[in-house]
């Protein structure tokens, strides 16, 4: 058997490609979101309710949708760098990882690492236990597994930006992904990323990732945000987050019903 390929790695060609957050932490939640088009989805595992083994019942769920020609890229973010997670992900078929708080270029060195197989990394061998290998039937898997495999690191803090153009140059990067609500939290505009400073911050990184030749990635469920970032040249922009669209749609069908029903706004603007 040969190596499966990589949709989501294979798909940055330049096009923005649109996602969207897979929070539910549920195959049946998520294989919904794979018949509608969106390009990729984020199976969050930072702040959604996942274990390793709902990520695979949600990397299973879309799998059958692959060969469509509208398919759903998954990406996989972890909770944290924890090297033994990232090894779990890897072996039960993630094949493009997205790690959150990346701040130096040291960690995400060390991150590199921790999806590499000796001698250029650390990654344990897990040999016919795991659905990365297809249970041992994928040819020459520890030599060639890397060529398919897209980490996207996290940049969003003061000290991230900082260090933007060192992190999006370090071997084995793939893309940068920017927080921009963390990011307006941490540098004291909480819930306001179209903060002037922090519209520049995002630009500059944006800017030191593309120059890298690496792809950039960033979160806009707001319209104008998204198509405000299309325009700047960012790769692939989340533009929905299935919790969110799921109250708002539930909000505005009751309200059509009971008018008086109270209908706060979200702080991040969607």
């Amino acid at each position: 058997m040969q190596l499966p390929q990589n949709p989501f790695k294979r798909s940055l060609d330049g096009n923005p490609r649109y996602g969207c957050w897979a929070g539910f932490g549920t195959g049946y939640v998520t294989e919904i979101l794979a018949t509608t088009g969106f390009d990729w989805l984020l199976i969050d595992g930072e702040h959604a309710p996942n274990t390793v083994p709902s990520v695979l019942a949600q990397l299973q769920a879309i799998a059958p949708y692959a060969i469509a020609s509208n398919a759903s890229a998954p990406v996989v973010r972890t909770v944290n760098h924890d090297p033994a997670l990232i090894k779990q992900l890897l072996d039960i078929g993630a094949q493009t990882l997205m790690i959150p708080m990346v701040d130096t270029p040291e960690q995400a060195a060390k991150l590199v690492a921790a999806t590499r197989y000796p001698p250029h990394g650390f990654r344990g061998v897990g040999g016919g236990l795991t659905r990365a290998t297809r249970w041992d039937s994928v040819e020459d898997y520890l030599a060639r597994a890397h060529e398919e495999l897209c980490l996207v690191v996290q940049v969003e803090s003061q000290t991230g930006v900082d260090n933007a153009a060192a992190i999006a140059t370090t071997e084995g990067v793939d893309a940068v992904f920017v927080g921009p609500v963390d990011l307006s939290t941490g540098v004291g505009h909480a819930g306001n990323p179209n903060h002037p400073d922090v519209q520049k911050m995002i630009r500059h990184t944006l800017e030191v990732t593309k120059a890298a030749g690496k792809a950039a990635g960033i979160l806009a469920p707001a319209e104008a945000d998204a198509k405000r970032y299309a325009e700047w040249g960012f790769d692939f922009i989340a533009v929905g987050i299935d919790v969110s669209l799921l109250r708002q749609a539930a909000v505005e069908t009751i309200s059509r019903y009971k008018p008086d029903t109270p209908q706060p706004k979200s702080s991040l603007g969607y």
